[in-house]
């Protein structure tokens, strides 16, 4: 492989995950109950502690066998003391769990669109003030400057949203490599499209990963992992992520990016 380009890992992790997904499922529904989230037992313990407080909801725990937030935070490298960049928090499913890793030394920033605070702004003051390590905001992302030298930004299920909201990606996706320190990750979790269809069904809440991986990595990042994780096979792509079908189960793809360590 030449190395002008980056290294790219599909994590072992995600195969053998969903292996172990479908014979949960399997047996569950042989045994007709919903199938049951366990945490890896390899999972780091800050991470298992975050996943298992009783400070998350069961509406949130109910999404964990189709999220895997073990598997999924693990691979993202977010650890205690971690300044973390979080977009679209709406709704505090992975939020609960930052706070909670980062801890009392570590910064969660919530950045939402001003549309979303209608809905779910007056949740997010409510989790700010209970969680003295989280700020939220709602602005536009066009305008937005982001704090510097943080360590994780996460984009999760709503990069396609951009786009839809008229968001100038290229303008984005260079300040999130600038607000980041040397090293520092951008991980981002979307709903795929079609292959090849590019960004044709963003109206479906969806779209090709291959336009992740082109417009992140033209910002200068370093794609250092592509997972599969989230893989839903049974999904044709084709339908609204919100249809009853097939809502909870898109077929998902997981990027890790990096700041390069030269990049300043």
């Amino acid at each position: 492989m030449s190395t002008f380009f980056p290294r790219i890992l599909v994590s072992a992790l995600a195969c053998s995950a969903l292996g172990a997904a479908s014979a949960a499922s399997l047996a569950a529904d042989a045994a007709g109950a919903p199938p049951a989230y366990e945490v890896p037992a390899d999972t780091p313990s800050y991470i298992r502690s975050a996943i298992e407080s009783p400070a998350r909801s069961a509406a949130q725990r109910a999404r964990d066998v189709n999220r895997k937030p073990a598997e999924t935070l693990t691979m993202s490298g977010i650890k205690p003391g971690d300044r973390v960049v979080e977009f679209a928090s709406f709704g505090q499913y992975y939020t609960t769990m930052l706070s909670d890793i980062v801890g009392p030394k570590g910064h969660v920033y919530m950045y939402d669109l001003p549309y979303t605070g209608k809905r779910s702004g007056a949740a997010s003051r409510a989790f700010v003030a209970s969680h003295p390590n989280c700020e939220y905001h709602l602005v536009d992302y066009n305008k937005l400057e982001l704090p510097r030298h943080v360590d994780i930004v996460f984009i999760v299920l709503y990069y396609h949203d951009l786009l839809l909201n008229d968001i100038d990606t290229a303008s984005l996706n260079a300040r999130i490599l600038k607000a980041l320190k040397p090293g520092g990750i951008f991980f981002v979790v979307d709903h795929n499209a079609v292959p090849g269809s590019g960004t044709r069904d963003i109206k479906l809440h969806r779209i090709d990963p291959a336009v992740i991986r082109s417009q992140v990595t033209a910002a200068g990042f370093e794609l250092i992992e592509e997972s599969h994780l989230l893989a839903h096979p049974a999904d044709d792509h084709t339908q609204l992520i919100f249809s009853s079908s097939i809502r909870g189960h898109t077929d998902q793809t997981i990027f890790k990016f990096r700041k390069p360590a030269s990049r300043r």
